[in-house]
């Protein structure tokens, strides 16, 4: 196999249209070679500059997790730190886990940041929402959102082999008019819900006006995370 390093967007986009195979630490594509076979050639970010960069509003596709710290938001410092272990985080890419992972321990807390992807696609580079993200799974440039008030990320232990354990993350927003907004998403097996609220008087009215959201099908003991959790944080 080849590994084609480019240096620059136009370079990595000759390599795409090549039939070169985009990986970032190659965590969850290693196995799938060694038992399918290795392609002929492959291509990393990790030379491009604009899928490296860290800053507190905006982070490259090939960042590896283990460099995630504190430039950025609480709930995605914090999903980061829980990914894997040390020597997959050291390898992993931001990229890598919300493209090419099932589980995209990422997402709720680019969710909850209302991010942005700079995507990387045949045609060119392109800006688009998440969600079009995990649909097409496009080479993620970098993500890129407004730093909110406050945030949070909480994931629950889970068990070697078992269903994907629960997150709950969560940011407070500081509107143009002066109000604050909420915003929570939860990842509940495979799912992903999330829900948008207007910061009330006191917690309990702002996790009302929540469950008017399609965080309404959270099971229980999801809700009951949750609503610890957004207490905690407003």
């Amino acid at each position: 196999m080849l590994l084609r390093l480019p240096t620059s967007v136009s370079e990595a986009q000759e390599c795409l249209a090549e039939g070169a195979v985009p990986i970032g630490g190659a965590t969850l594509l290693w196995a799938t070679w060694q038992r399918d076979g290795f392609p002929a050639t492959a291509m990393s970010l990790r030379e491009v500059p604009e899928a490296n960069v860290l800053e507190r509003t905006t982070v490259g596709g090939a960042v590896v997790l283990h460099r995630i710290d504190d430039r950025v938001p609480d709930a995605l410092r914090l999903a980061a730190a829980q990914v894997g272990t040390g020597a997959v985080r050291r390898s992993a890419t931001v990229g890598g886990n919300l493209v090419g992972s099932t589980l995209r321990c990422l997402l709720p807390a680019a969710i909850v940041l209302d991010a942005r992807a700079t995507v990387l696609e045949g045609d060119g580079v392109h800006e688009t929402d998440l969600s079009e993200v995990v649909a097409k799974r496009p080479v993620l440039l970098s993500l890129r959102w407004r730093e909110p008030v406050a945030s949070t990320f909480f994931k629950l232990a889970g068990e070697a082999g078992g269903s994907p354990p629960l997150v709950v993350a969560a940011a407070v927003h500081a509107g143009d008019d002066g109000n604050h907004s909420l915003r929570v998403a939860v990842r509940d097996g495979y799912d992903v819900l999330s829900g948008t609220a207007m910061c009330a008087a006191d917690a309990a009215q702002t996790l009302h006006a929540l469950r008017g959201t399609e965080l309404i099908d959270l099971s229980s003991a999801a809700w009951d995370v949750v609503r610890s959790k957004v207490a905690a944080l407003l």
